[in-house]
């Protein structure tokens, strides 16, 4: 008679309930990478190399913050000197929680003009809400102004912008400025062959 062979035992992630090997194709891959490295470092040797890789990078930059210099790879020594540089970088950056980095946003509004269909046109506003003008309000006047339909959407990158039908980018520069005196001139783009183009 043929012996049984001995049940395969499971190593089950606690985080993503999948087994181990199994983690990479879950939703929560990051969240799971911490437990992967301690119990499971045989499944994934990439995540080894990276974590050793983190911890030299924050290493280097708590060095950097102290101010105390590195030895970079190619052997020279390299140091932090605080001044105008390096305080106008910190205005622009802001660093979050986790070692995230988040850019603060310029304030502008970008007019862009699409066509559909060939002949009819929708002007795109973006970042009026930037400037604590409150979009569903805009988007009234400016229907009411130019006699026209106009709505709040999402774009692509999941911010509100304004939609108005039809060709008004260079009658609505001056329509922005007279109405909300909070927004410059200078502030104000257009997008014109997919680049940025002062509208001064």
């Amino acid at each position: 008679m043929a012996e049984k062979p001995d049940p395969v035992k499971v190593l089950y992630c606690p985080t993503c309930s999948l087994p181990a090997e199994y983690c990479e194709f879950g939703s929560d891959f990051e969240k799971c990478k911490p437990w992967l490295i301690k119990n499971a470092p045989e499944l994934y040797p990439d995540l080894l190399k990276e974590a050793d890789e983190k911890e030299a990078g924050r290493v280097s930059e708590q060095l950097h913050s102290v101010g105390i210099s590195s030895i970079g790879a190619d052997g020279s020594a390299s140091s932090v000197h605080s001044g105008e540089t390096s305080s106008s970088k910190q205005e622009e950056v802001k660093r979050l929680p986790g070692g995230k980095i988040k850019k603060k946003v310029r304030q502008e509004v970008v007019i862009e003009k699409v066509v559909r269909n060939k002949r009819k046109s929708i002007t795109i506003i973006k970042g009026l809400d930037l400037f604590g003008i409150k979009l569903s309000d805009a988007s009234k006047k400016l229907g009411k102004k130019f006699a026209t339909g106009a709505s709040v959407v999402k774009g692509p990158t999941e911010k509100e912008q304004i939609d108005v039908q039809g060709d008004i980018a260079y009658d609505i520069v001056e329509f922005i400025t007279e109405t909300w005196p909070d927004v410059p001139e200078t502030a104000i783009y257009f997008i014109e062959d997919g680049k940025k183009v002062p509208a001064a």
